[in-house]
């Protein structure tokens, strides 16, 4: 069973297997706790936009955020967001109740083996380590309140897909706070984690994808006469409007064949895409990408 969850709007429940049944619950009000803190072990890219996000909206204000990193550059972009900046990945720990992992995946054992002193069962750790399994995280802890959440880049303007996977002690609670910090930069699902090689084949992996299309699409308005900089916003906002109508709960091939004249010019395109195998090589390319992380999961380096 797959859950998607919205910040503050009602939850969906969606099965896998058989017809697709949609059900709508009551919104889910944020219980966090006033002396709740949210730290982020790592002061990169993906820790600044979740920090940015769940500020922006409304989650927790950016007093009750706190995070470490010793070189400057990375600590004055945090102290500009407004959170508190520590030089000790210890003290993230000492002062907050829900850690994010968010370091490179070679670096994750290190790091959590010298906060285990830390890490009582009182904490919720949080991974965002690629290739990082739950039995690892619970070898390195020794305890189980954990979470695995696997999100993508778009985390940077708000559009995340993150799938999240619960360790056997974390709790309903610890799954709502977790599902509320990761709806603020996009939408989450739940999922078991043996899901989630697969998960990073296609949205891992996926923004790439769409970035190649978006490009090929723009070159094939140049080839037809377009400027470069109109073809690509073209391109850009084509990719950005169908995925809007897809997300309205039509059904991609019922979409398509709207738009699909007899004898007309989108089913000349989608001629040439068939005659290409398009279909084919997504599939195959989602495919590779979750063989390829399920090597490096099991720690093969190429």
């Amino acid at each position: 069973m797959l859950k998607i969850f919205r910040i503050l709007v009602p939850v969906c429940f969606h099965r896998s297997f058989g017809p697709s049944k949609l059900g709508s619950f009551p919104a889910m009000a944020l219980h966090i706790p006033e002396h709740f803190n949210l730290g982020f072990i790592g002061a990169g890219n993906m820790a600044e936009s979740m920090t940015r996000g769940v500020i922006k909206s409304g989650v927790l204000p950016a007093s009750r955020i706190c995070t470490a990193h010793g070189r400057e550059e990375r600590r004055s972009v945090f102290e500009k967001i407004g959170v508190n900046v520590y030089r000790q990945n210890s003290e993230v720990v000492e002062d907050c109740q829900v850690i994010i992992l968010s370091v490179k995946p070679q670096k994750v054992k290190e790091v959590v083996l010298e906060l285990k002193p830390l890490l009582s069962k009182e904490k919720l750790l949080v991974s965002v380590a690629a290739g990082i399994k739950l039995r690892d995280l619970q070898e390195w802890t020794g305890h189980g309140r954990l979470i695995r959440v696997m999100p993508n880049t778009p985390a940077a303007v708000g559009e995340a897909a993150s799938v999240m996977s619960l360790g056997d002690n974390a709790s309903r609670e610890d799954e709502t706070v977790v599902s509320n910090i990761f709806g603020a930069i996009g939408k989450v699902w739940s999922a078991d984690e043996k899901c989630f090689d697969a998960v990073t084949g296609l949205s891992g992996s996926g923004p790439a994808y769409i970035y190649l299309a978006i490009e090929a699409l723009a070159d094939g308005g140049v080839a037809s006469g377009l400027p470069r900089d109109l073809a690509l916003a073209l391109a850009s906002q084509t990719v950005l409007g169908a995925a809007a109508m897809v997300s309205s709960g039509k059904h991609p091939g019922q979409l398509k064949d709207a738009v699909t004249s007899p004898a007309g010019t989108t089913i000349a395109g989608i001629r040439e895409l068939e005659n290409g195998a398009f279909r084919a090589s997504l599939i195959n390319a989602v495919i590779a990408a979750s063989k390829r992380s399920q090597e490096i999961s099991n720690g093969q380096k190429s």
